[in-house]
């Protein structure tokens, strides 16, 4: 049976509740992705993703004897909304876990929610990190594994001398960018030659900001763009891009929040050779991603595509759901500890590991736009281990996160103590 065929009473039935024994069946997995709005571009295949993943558990036999059932709410790309979504998750609908958000505004609504609550959230996205949450599982890139590798592409491989850094204006943007900024400087950068620029989420007239860019290198100099544009605001200044005649060769960009989702709505012939920084690609060769793929596309169709939150939904729900086994609980505490040292395969190749401080251990890939909408991988590292904190901003370079052994997300290790994190939610 597959997921298409599944009553939709059965999606919302109300039975167990969060953290329950596992003989309370069925297995409630909560999907917090928006389904309208400005980011349903990037969630929507996401809620699909999770589908996919709870029908293959269920094809599997489920978990501790039970059938795992989906709850999907549409948080419609309304931060405060997020919130409340995820609060009807776990009182109302009774969730043992929730996989979703994608921005981080979204997460950092949600987050008192789910501390309160004492819920449990994977959350698949590349984010600013400068956040540890013992009820949150960090699936996505941290900086280091993401912001701070394709910059010294830039500059190592591509010869790039100054930078425009442009972003959505929310917390991602501006806390990666700030943390690039003091990176940049460090490595010799002058900040005049660092641009830095935000817009609203839906943002559609790129023109002056890309004869800003056009203009950054009228002294010779090599300009290069690192993108935290988020949503649909990606097509709008890519077709700018292309409109103002501007190739890979002239200023090269490097996207974190374009795969091939947003890509596929594209026309992508002006972008080839612009880039990406992900942990996955589909174009990946490998036997595991054939599969994955296939599968995919066999379900949701041949022109649907996979992207790199897809495996973070992936190897975090394989995770969670060999931690339930290990517990034989799915009380959210016992998960919790089981979590620790998890490993599951890449689709990409390798293994992914699980660290005390929720975050995975990863590869690094950089991928090359194609004409087709894919991307050709062009540099890969060893897996990085994610860091919650980053070692460029100097408050931060002091702390770090261990919740297995320290019971702290935020332990200062020159005072030897555990500081407490004030809400910015």
């Amino acid at each position: 049976m597959t997921f298409f065929t599944k009553p939709a009473a059965s999606v919302l039935a109300l039975t167990i509740g969060a953290g329950a024994a596992a003989a309370d069946c069925p297995i409630k997995v909560g999907v917090l992705h928006s389904l309208s709005g400005t980011m349903a571009i990037s969630e929507t295949t996401l809620k699909d993703t999770m589908l996919m993943l709870v029908e293959d558990q269920n094809d599997k036999g489920g978990l501790l004897g039970c059938e795992l059932e989906a709850v999907v709410v549409d948080p419609a790309s309304d931060w405060p909304l997020f919130a409340e979504k995820a609060r009807e998750l776990l009182t109302v609908h009774d969730v043992d876990v929730i996989f979703g958000n994608w921005t981080s505004v979204s997460r950092k609504s949600v987050l008192p929610v789910i501390e309160e609550l004492n819920g449990l959230l994977f959350y698949p996205v590349q984010y600013e990190g400068e956040e540890s949450s013992k009820n949150v599982f960090y699936t996505g890139a941290a900086p280091n594994q993401q912001a701070i590798p394709a910059t010294d592409y830039f500059l190592e491989e591509l010869g790039v001398e100054k930078f425009a850094l442009l972003g959505t204006d929310y917390v991602y943007p501006r806390t990666t960018n700030n943390i690039l900024e003091a990176y940049l400087q460090d490595k010799g950068i002058p900040a005049e030659d660092i641009f830095v620029n935000y817009t609203p989420f839906g943002h559609s007239d790129w023109s002056k900001i890309v004869a800003d860019v056009v203009a950054l290198g009228a002294d010779g100099k090599k300009v290069g763009v690192i993108s935290t544009i988020n949503g649909d605001a990606n097509i709008g200044f890519y077709k700018e891009l292309a409109a103002a005649g501007i190739s890979a060769d002239d200023i090269p960009v490097v996207a974190f929040s374009v795969g091939e989702e947003e890509l596929s709505g594209l026309d992508t012939s002006n972008l080839v050779g612009h880039l990406a920084a992900w942990n996955y690609f589909q174009s990946a060769d490998t036997e595991a991603n054939s599969a994955f793929v296939d599968k995919w596309k066999t379900l949701m169709g041949q022109e649907r595509v996979t992207n790199d939150p897809m495996e973070a939904h992936y190897i975090g729900f394989n995770m969670w759901a060999n931690a339930v086994s290990a517990a034989e609980t799915t009380d959210v505490d016992a998960v919790r500890t089981a979590m620790y040292g998890q490993e599951f395969p890449n689709l990409t190749g390798g293994t992914a590991v699980m660290l005390p401080n929720h975050h995975l251990a990863k590869p690094v890939l950089i991928g090359e736009i194609q004409e087709d909408g894919q991307f050709d991988i062009i540099s890969a590292t060893d897996p990085v281990p994610g860091d919650a904190w980053t070692d460029f901003l100097p408050d931060s370079a002091v702390l770090t996160s261990d919740w297995k052994d320290l019971g702290c997300g935020m332990y200062n290790t020159q005072t030897e103590t555990c500081v407490q994190l004030k809400s910015n939610y």
